[in-house]
């Protein structure tokens, strides 16, 4: 490919700020969350653009959307490409949003050039990439890869107690839940281009980040039970606070990764909920939600059996009860190193600078892993902030992206 793609950057800068003002908190807050009506109307919205780009859309019986663009050779698997629009509460603009849009301008660049892929491009909108609703990340992608079975699948239920059989039909989305699970093969290969979500590349005034690893979360649920009473009548020595106890196994789980001594071990204790929550009550319940990453399985779930026996030592000491409810302990994914080399060369290419690098928060690619070779492809954002209203992606770097992705897609769909 000699020519430079650079279809429409202006057109795809409204699309994305169309799609960040469809959502339930006023501008610039963006909250999507999964089947709600701003959700639903993002969909269409997306759809809407696919189906007018010549995309053929389908949907699974949980709301994966695939939007394709038809090769010359129907019987090859597809390259695929994409990510996901829905948004936390609080969020910004470009999380997901420019792996979705960004995949469908690099389409349309290509288009416009009058490329003809020999494999098929498909654009892979995922639902609920975020746990906002159901407390579980990259639902969609959890049941494309079989990760997440129909029977657990139904078992969830949101804050309000509302379960997922009940939401999905509700939003429009029917069909047997088995599916959903794509069969290895389905796809040939897979490319997510996201912000990074980190500060690396803009501090280093890097392009393009190249992603080897995806570093995997381990989340345990902590519930302690401790004896509650009147601040003021109950004596120190015959305490059985729970928070308190709480407060031991966050510092614990903060010592445990630190003790590794690997930059990528991460571990964060993002819920505590205290009952009864009031100033002068002693906390009786406690609820803990933690979330433990490493690019290393093995070193990550080592964290979490330290996490398991501090629990069993506290509950001990302080003579509470303590029980743990392990949600999901992912295994990292590897990229592929032949679509990191094509990555590279579609780089240099383009002239732009791209570094090998880590992606220590997870991504729908992570279960693509399981079913296709994956790999992704990071711009910058400012200051590393994500999941906010002020997290941005400038001009120049979605340009970079895009780019590079439609080189990369050309090269693999020939």
């Amino acid at each position: 490919m000699t020519a430079q793609p650079n279809r429409n950057l202006d057109g795809l800068l409204q699309e994305l700020a169309a799609l960040a003002r469809i959502s339930a908190a006023e501008p610039p807050v963006v909250t999507r969350v999964v089947f709600s009506e701003a959700d639903l109307r993002a969909r269409a919205y997306v759809k809407g653009l696919c189906s007018a780009a010549g995309l053929t859309v389908h949907e699974d019986a949980i709301g994966n959307t695939f939007a394709r663009w038809q090769g010359a050779d129907p019987q090859l698997a597809p390259i695929g490409t994409g990510s996901h629009i829905d948004a936390i509460p609080n969020a910004g603009m470009y999380d997901g949003t420019v792996g979705v849009l960004g995949g469908l301008e690099a389409i349309r660049v290509l288009q416009s050039m009058g490329f003809t892929p020999r494999r098929s491009i498909e654009l892979v909108i995922f639902t609920a990439e975020e746990p906002t609703r159901f407390g579980i990340g990259c639902l969609g992608s959890r049941m494309m890869g079989n990760v997440l079975t129909p029977a657990k699948a139904l078992a969830l239920r949101d804050k309000q107690g509302v379960g997922l059989e009940e939401l999905r039909t509700q939003a429009g989305f029917s069909g047997p839940l088995e599916s959903v699970a794509l069969p290895s093969g389905r796809f040939h290969q897979f490319i997510e281009l996201h912000i990074e979500q980190g500060p690396l590349l803009e501090q280093e005034g890097i392009d393009l980040g190249l992603v080897t690893y995806i570093a995997a979360p381990a989340s345990l649920r902590i519930q302690l039970e401790g004896e509650g009473g009147h601040a003021g009548g109950k004596l120190m020595p015959g305490r059985k606070d729970a928070l308190t106890a709480a407060a031991e196994l966050i510092l614990a789980l903060e010592t445990e990764a630190l003790s590794t001594g690997a930059i990528d071990t991460v571990a964060t204790v993002g819920v505590c909920e205290v009952f009864p929550g009031a100033v002068n009550s002693i906390p009786s319940r406690v609820r803990l939600e933690t979330d433990i990453r490493d690019t290393d399985g093995a070193r990550r779930d080592r964290v979490l059996d330290a996490l398991r026996a501090a629990c069993a030592d506290v509950s001990a000491r302080r003579r509470v009860h303590i029980t743990t409810e392990l949600v999901n302990a992912d295994p990292p994914a590897t990229c592929d190193a032949a679509i990191l080399a094509v990555m590279e060369a579609s780089a240099k290419e383009a002239g732009r600078t791209s570094k090998k690098m880590v992606s220590r928060a997870y991504h729908d690619s992570l279960f693509m892993a399981r079913i296709a070779p994956v790999a992704m492809l990071f711009i910058p954002c400012r200051g590393g902030v994500s999941h906010r209203p002020d997290e941005y992606a400038s001009p120049e770097w979605i340009a970079n992206g895009v780019h590079v992705l439609a080189r990369t897609l050309a090269t693999l769909a020939s």
